[in-house]
């Protein structure tokens, strides 16, 4: 019997661009303003992300433009979520401490505070002028482009 292998990377497809973002605005907040300064109809989905047995969950918001035939879904990278802290168990007393726990979409890009990815078959976007429209947004801190080939964690932006 013939075995068969498939590799992740047969799947990979870059055909998309991706935005870094920071700001220390809410989701739904950068979503307005990109979609004011933009002329976006960013909406944000009824499912949020979930990675990590449901550890994390990343808010998402999409957007099909007809017209030029592109996807944009922005999305946050950043998860905080409060937990039980373990302790050990040779204590006297029970005490019921929480932690607030930060968790990633990204690892390696932990200061990024939303991801914007773009997908268009054709690759006409003009990258440059979406940046300077993103950075023209006064609540925006910095924003730049990302190579997809060397984030080690790509395969989480598959959505």
């Amino acid at each position: 019997m013939a075995l068969h292998k498939l590799l992740v990377d047969d799947f990979y497809d870059a055909s998309y661009s991706l935005f870094a973002v920071h700001c220390r605005l809410e989701d739904y907040r950068l979503a307005y303003l990109l979609n004011k300064y933009l002329n976006l109809k960013l909406r944000r989905q009824p499912q949020d992300l979930d990675y990590k047995y449901f550890a994390a969950t990343y808010s998402i918001y999409e957007w099909f433009d007809e017209e030029f035939f592109t996807t944009w879904h922005m999305v946050s990278n950043v998860c905080k979520r409060e937990e039980d802290s373990l302790q050990s168990s040779g204590s006297l007393f029970s005490t019921n401490e929480k932690v607030l726990k930060t968790y990633h979409l990204l690892p390696e890009l932990k200061n990024v505070d939303f991801l914007i990815k773009i997908t268009n078959d054709d690759r006409c976007l003009d990258e440059k002028m979406m940046l300077d429209k993103i950075q023209a947004i006064p609540q925006v801190i910095t924003t730049y482009t990302i190579d997809v080939d060397q984030l080690r964690s790509r395969d989480n932006l598959i959505f």
